[in-house]
């Protein structure tokens, strides 16, 4: 078993279900980051495809973000 400042192996196990459902936020964000982006090349004068694309860019980051939460939430 390991001590060191990084390791937090009970957080990752109980991150895991958290991080899967965002996972599939994060394939919702990418659906929303291919037609959001086929829209602004349609349309680039349009602002609000631009702030649905970087929304759906925050989704896809969504399992990294949340990992990292529950890490630091933990202590080893």
């Amino acid at each position: 078993m390991c001590c060191g400042e990084g390791c937090r192996p009970l957080a990752f196990l109980l991150g895991l279900p958290f991080a899967l459902l965002s996972l599939i936020v994060s394939v919702v964000g990418v659906i929303v980051w291919i037609v959001g982006l086929t829209l602004s090349i349609i349309c680039p004068c349009c602002i609000c495809v631009t702030l649905l694309v970087e929304l759906a860019l925050e989704l896809i980051k969504a399992p990294i973000h949340v990992m990292e939460w529950f890490t630091n939430q933990i202590p080893c």
